[in-house]
């Protein structure tokens, strides 16, 4: 009777982990579903005009909370063209390409999402760094004062005359032992978390001063490339993403998000 239950067991937990196997993890897909559809590089690219100003654009990847596009503009006019990518922006649609989100102002408009300015983003990873370093400063500096705090105290319990009896002078000795091994971990997760900051600023340096489409002009017949960063919203289905090319013009670029399953590598 035992055995059986015990080869129950076993299937069961067989089957549990087939199952869990069998559910293949959902990966992240953006792809362009308006203007001049290709695909480059095995990539969807998607390409639209207006006015002479040409924006070609592909999903690159999911940047922390950011979807990143590859975007190139190109300058057909005869005159400069001055480029912002904070200037890009885009409207969350639903399935059916309704707007998911309004403004609490004014019902009847819109919610626009603003891609990041990689100029005061820069600026702000900075600051951040800065932060991060005089914050370990302050934490070495308290690190210290309760290291002292407990030396003193160790010193004044244990030439104590009421610590010299066995019992009171090893619970002293746990005490301060305990003190000591506090304080060190202490400092092991300040230089930890000190660490994994600075790992992550220096990669957001690195993002938005070498990677990011800077603000720029481009003369006629030039263009410029890099990416835009747009923050990601789960809601949305659709993306509708707009750049002014003038005061009254802009191009309107849509593509489609969805969470998919990852198909299986084949052996």
């Amino acid at each position: 009777m035992k055995t059986r239950k015990n080869i129950l067991t076993l299937w069961v937990c067989i089957g549990s982990i087939l199952a869990l196997s069998g559910c293949a993890p959902k990966v992240y897909q953006l792809k362009p579903v308006s203007g001049d559809v290709a695909l480059i590089d095995g990539r969807p690219t998607t390409k639209a005009e207006k006015d002479g100003i040409v924006v070609v654009a592909s999903y690159e990847r999911l940047d922390l909370q950011y979807v990143a596009l590859d975007v190139e503009i190109k300058n057909r006019t005869d005159r400069p063209f001055d480029v912002n990518p904070a200037d890009f922006e885009y409207t969350a649609l639903d399935e059916e390409q309704h707007t998911v989100f309004r403004t609490t102002s004014s019902p009847q408009k819109p919610l626009m999402f603003s891609a990041a300015d990689p100029v005061h983003e820069a600026d702000r990873t900075v600051y951040n760094q800065e932060r991060e370093v005089k914050r370990l400063k302050t934490a070495k500096i308290i690190n210290t004062v309760l290291l002292v705090a407990a030396v003193a105290s160790d010193v004044a319990s244990s030439s104590s005359r009421n610590n010299q009896r066995p019992e009171r002078w090893a619970q002293n000795r746990i005490t301060h032992n305990n003190l000591y091994s506090a304080i060190q971990a202490k400092r092991i997760i300040d230089h930890g978390m000190f660490a994994d900051r600075m790992q992550r600023y220096d990669y957001e340096a690195y993002r938005w001063k070498e990677l990011a489409l800077k603000p720029t002009t481009i003369q006629p017949g030039e263009s410029v490339r890099g990416l835009v960063y747009l923050p990601m919203s789960r809601d949305a289905r659709h993306m509708l993403v707009n750049y002014p090319v003038s005061d009254y013009e802009s191009i309107m670029i849509t593509f489609q998000q969805e969470w998919v399953k990852a198909e299986k590598q084949r052996k």
